[in-house]
Parts: structure tokens; sequence; C-alpha cells
């Protein structure tokens, strides 16, 4: 699996002229589904983004998680982030699961947060055209893919 992370002040995801999902501080986070990916890679990447310290302390240091500010998440899937552009000009895709597949990992990674912490959550709709507004902190962008942890990264 592969995510965008980005630290916000706010940020808010809108379907066809509705407000989906919407969140104060916290984070933003485009989830990617690959042909490979499994409930392990679910739980890595999860508890991975649950934990990071890319929140300011008292002192200015970035040693807090979203756990720690009780922080929000927004949480959308973006097979794009499997878009492969080594050749051409088009990406190709043919790294990213199949939607059924995506479909059914990106709902695990909603559950599994839900389920395991305690911070306000929000998502789009899988696989609809979404607009999604966002203010930035800091800026702050982390990217994680759960096959670099084990070197498998496709």
């Amino acid at each position: 699996m592969r995510a965008v992370i980005q630290r916000v002040i706010s940020s808010q995801v809108t379907i066809e002229h509705k407000v989906e999902g919407s969140i104060k501080k916290g984070l933003t986070v485009f989830l990617g589904v690959g042909q490979s990916d499994s409930l392990t890679d679910v739980t890595w990447l999860a508890d991975k983004i649950m934990n990071l310290r890319i929140f300011e302390d008292n002192a200015g240091k970035m040693n807090l998680s979203v756990k720690n500010i009780d922080g929000e998440l927004l949480i959308i899937s973006q097979f794009t982030l499997y878009g492969d552009c080594k050749k051409g000009n088009r990406p190709n895709f043919m790294s990213a699961a199949d939607p059924e597949k995506a479909k059914v990992l990106y709902n695990l990674f909603l559950q599994y947060i839900t389920d395991n912490y305690t911070n306000k959550i929000q998502s789009g709709i899988f696989a609809a055209d979404m607009e999604v507004s966002i203010i930035n902190d800091g800026p702050v962008t982390i990217l994680l893919d759960s096959k670099v942890k084990t070197g498998e990264a496709e």
C-alpha cells in the first residue's frame, strides 16, 4: 500500500456538490492499494501513519503523532499512487490492485483505524470522482510504501 500523508489545518472532500467528509487539524491521507497488498500491509501502514511524529511539540520539534494531539483523519482512496511513468508520458496503472480487491483493503484500512484508535476518522467514497480541499500545515508531506519497509518495493 502507498500513502501520501499531508499535515493539515483542515481538509474536506466533496462528491457531487455534497461534503462527504471534513476534518480540522490532523492528517489527510491519500491511500493506494497495490496488486500484492494484504492485511499485513493494511495494519503496518495504518499503525505507521497513526504513530508518525510529524506534529510540533511545545519546543517546536516534530515530536507528536496525530494520536498525541487528538488530531483528525481524512482518508481518500487514490489508485493513481500506483501510476508508473517510467516509459512514455501516459501513466501505467498495472501495479494497482483491481477495484474489487482495492475496495476491500481500503475498507479494511478504515475499519482497522476506527477499531484501534480513538481519533475522528472521515473518508471519501471509494472510486468516486472527488474534489479535495486542503489547507496544508507547514507544509508537511510524507510518502509511505508498505513494501519499502520489507524491501519488496515494486
